[in-house]
């Protein structure tokens, strides 16, 4: 049986780059066990196996090639157990993290599920809404590149990305401006989170209570006419506005090309 192998030989069998394996040798991890004097040719043998096996076995782990050079060199049973440990809670965080980003794309499929059975638009209804956390940056925002610019820096301030497929992205109009029919003048971008644990000066919630909302074809820019719809209503129904319009775009350009089927929906806190 052959005893000692190429560096390409050795790559092929293991299923990975002689960059790898040089890189390897290179930091200690994994040397040739003969180089050829003349040549400079690697040579691996059939024992080195195993030591490769187990590199890559750890590497598949996690363990950084730091990590798992520390543990071949000493090779010790409480060493390793402790970076077991140290692994698995890495893992258990991971776990974590990904079952939140699970929820939201769950959350985001069910809204635009049921935003694709909407038929009564431009219709004012009054909901009962649960208590919502939010995080939310209070900036006076007037056009698209500005919303765009906070929202970076609002995802930044929480570690959240992807917020365009994920959804939850809205903007506010306050009282005061929304009694000038001042409709466009938002006050401030937020983000709808299910994050229980997520803290910091900016994470704050909408209220739970009684909101006036309408639903409507379109974005941002063609929001005026149902915020002059929602204030009708709220007047000749003896209403009292007691919370700022929250106003967000459910289905938009990034997620339909066709502008029939954009959907933004407005809600105002009120109160008998």
């Amino acid at each position: 049986m052959k005893d000692l192998f190429t560096i390409g030989e050795m790559a092929k069998l293991h299923n990975m780059t002689m960059k790898t394996l040089r890189y390897y040798d290179e930091i200690g991890l994994l040397e040739p066990i003969q180089i050829d004097a003349n040549n400079g040719y690697r040579y691996y043998s059939t024992e080195q196996f195993e030591q490769l096996n187990t590199i890559q076995y750890l590497k598949k782990l996690g363990f950084s090639l730091k990590e798992i050079k520390g543990h071949l060199d000493h090779r010790d049973i409480d060493g390793f157990l402790e970076l077991l440990e140290k692994q698995k809670k890495f893992t258990e965080q991971k776990i974590k993290e990904l079952e939140r980003v699970n929820l939201r794309f769950q959350n985001r499929i069910n809204e635009i599920t049921l935003a694709q059975e909407i038929v009564e638009l431009e219709v004012v209804k009054i909901k009962e809404i649960k208590e919502r956390k939010i995080v939310r940056l209070e900036e006076k925002i007037q056009s698209e590149p500005e919303m765009e610019l906070l929202l970076r820096q609002l995802e930044n301030s929480v570690n959240l990305n992807s917020t365009i497929f994920i959804g939850g992205v809205g903007l506010t109009v306050d009282v005061d401006a929304l009694k000038k029919q001042k409709f466009n003048k938002y006050n401030s971008i937020f983000i709808i989170i299910e994050e229980e644990d997520l803290e910091g000066p900016l994470v704050t919630t909408f209220p739970k209570g009684t909101y006036a909302s309408i639903y409507y074809r379109g974005d941002h820019n063609n929001s005026f006419q149902y915020y002059q719809i929602l204030l009708d209503y709220i007047q000749k129904n003896d209403l009292h506005i007691i919370g700022d319009a929250i106003e967000r775009t459910i289905i938009d350009h990034y997620i339909s090309r066709s502008k029939e089927d954009y959907l933004t929906e407005i809600q105002i806190q009120v109160t008998y």
